[in-house]
């Protein structure tokens, strides 16, 4: 299946600014200054996508708003350096990259297709990213623990988590689809508290309440614009 040079440009920028450079910013924004702040930051995903993707319905923009606020409470007020913030905002731009530079390929490729052929190209973009930083010291075995954290990146973050969200990104759109970036701090919460790691506060439990009131209010633009569709024809 041939691309045009504007889908392969759009897939390498997917690759290198989606995937690369992503991964390198959240994990030096973290090394910088911890994860709060990276976690804030990239808590107003639904907002940057509602805005990027076009002219947003009025409540898919309010309901991003509030998924904002509640990814924020939820996160924590992150405090960092300048070197962290902008880290962070990379990974931010990363992030959007990684969703609006999919949507010109999803209709020919598909969500499989796109998911292979840009982790596939991001293979060997990260290793001289890593022979960079590491030299040949990244090639070492990893440890039984290591090896369990990869499989999981892989597996879970990788092949399951990429086919879900392109398969669902045109069904939704970027607006609706990015509500549901807000869950990550939610997410964070929930598995600190069932591994025992951390028990969430009362501004934890109030942020992953605005976190589902956020994205139901921007689903819900979706079936007012479909009633409002219908009214006309049965008048």
């Amino acid at each position: 299946m041939r691309l045009t040079w504007r889908e392969t440009l759009c897939l390498l920028g997917l690759t290198l600014l989606g995937l690369v450079f992503f991964n390198v910013a959240v994990v030096e924004s973290t090394r910088a200054s911890g994860p709060a702040l990276v976690g804030t930051v990239l808590g107003t995903v639904p907002l940057a996508l509602a805005l990027a993707g076009g002219r947003p319905a009025p409540r898919v923009l309010i309901g991003a708003g509030v998924v904002v606020t509640g990814a924020t409470l939820a996160t924590g007020l992150g405090s960092g350096t300048p070197e962290s913030l902008l880290w962070a905002l990379g990974a931010l731009v990363g992030e959007v990259s990684f969703s609006l530079l999919a949507i010109p390929l999803l209709p020919k490729l598909g969500a499989i297709r796109v998911s292979a052929y840009s982790t596939t190209l991001a293979v060997p973009m990260l290793v001289v990213v890593g022979l960079i930083d590491a030299g040949t010291g990244m090639l070492r075995v990893p440890t039984p623990a290591e090896a369990l954290g990869f499989a999981y990146l892989a597996v879970v973050v990788t092949v399951v988590a990429f086919f879900l969200w392109y398969n669902s990104l045109p069904k939704l759109g970027p607006g609706r689809a990015g509500l549901f970036a807000g869950l990550i701090p939610v997410a964070a919460i929930v598995t600190g508290a069932v591994l025992g790691v951390a028990m969430p506060t009362a501004y934890d439990l109030l942020g992953a309440g605005l976190v589902v009131a956020g994205i139901l209010i921007g689903l819900s633009a979706e079936r007012s614009g479909a009633k409002a569709a219908v009214r006309p024809s049965e008048a």
